[in-house]
């Protein structure tokens, strides 16, 4: 059977790249951010990229371009130097894995997207995998890993089978997710990696979630998560499909 999510990923409302207000200073996938939703009692969605010394970092994007003043990309720097990035506007720098860990120390439960560098969904070199087995080595709070590349869920599947895995998944419109083509996208539309790589759990796209295949991996007994809602009214018509929401730009209750 492979590993279930932990309680508290179906009970807590997961904040999507930390409880981030950019307004306010704090930016996505910052130490900030990721210390507003421990405060506030929510779970945390990160996501991570490779260094080029082979470490976890703690960003969304595949450059630097957007949230900071280096231009880029993400591979291309040492974590040493990512580490001395400041995130525009504020005075946080970007994590390691390594460093989160350590900020949360078991208090919410982290929901890790691997991101695919290669920008194809297609067979993963490893490395990021890696990198997450070593920097989770010994850490005992609720943890699940997902990405929207099965390959990667796969590699965790073999590097770290107790850690509960899970696919984040999407409409897969073609026109939303260039360079990668749309045999690709057809593919990985219908969920079929499912069973392979030994998930329990979906992350799906919340406007997509009436697709009958997410219905049938719920019957199934899959846990069903759900990106990216931005308002209560979002938020309830996801609770009719999904058992928990990633969200951001407004509060989300906390069920008692």
């Amino acid at each position: 059977m492979p590993p279930k999510l932990h309680p508290d990923f179906l009970r807590l409302p997961i904040a999507h790249r930390g409880l981030h207000d950019r307004s306010n200073g704090i930016i996505e996938n910052s130490p900030s951010a990721f210390g507003a939703a421990i405060a506030a009692g929510y779970g945390i969605e990160l996501d991570l990229q490779l260094s080029s010394d082979g470490q976890a970092m703690v960003f969304h994007d595949e450059t630097l371009d957007r949230l900071t003043a280096t231009k880029g990309a993400v591979n291309q720097h040492s974590a040493d130097h990512l580490s001395r990035i400041v995130l525009t506007g504020t005075t946080d720098m970007i994590p390691t894995l390594r460093d989160v860990l350590a900020q949360v120390a078991g208090r919410v439960p982290l929901l890790i997207e691997l991101k695919d560098q290669t920008l194809t969904l297609g067979e993963s070199d490893g490395r990021l995998e890696a990198a997450t087995v070593a920097a989770l080595s010994g850490y005992a709070g609720p943890v699940a890993v997902m990405s929207f590349n099965p390959s990667m869920i796969a590699h965790m599947a073999r590097l770290a089978p107790q850690i509960a895995r899970g696919i984040t998944t999407s409409s897969f419109d073609p026109q939303d997710w260039a360079p990668i083509d749309t045999a690709t996208c057809d593919r990985l539309r219908d969920i079929p990696d499912f069973d392979a790589v030994g998930a329990s759990f979906i992350s799906h796209q919340g406007d997509d979630l009436d697709r009958p295949r997410v219905a049938g991996l719920r019957a199934q007994g899959a846990a069903i998560l759900c990106w990216t809602i931005r308002s209560p009214a979002q938020e309830a018509l996801a609770r009719q499909s999904a058992d928990n929401i990633t969200f951001e730009q407004y509060l989300a209750p906390i069920p008692a």
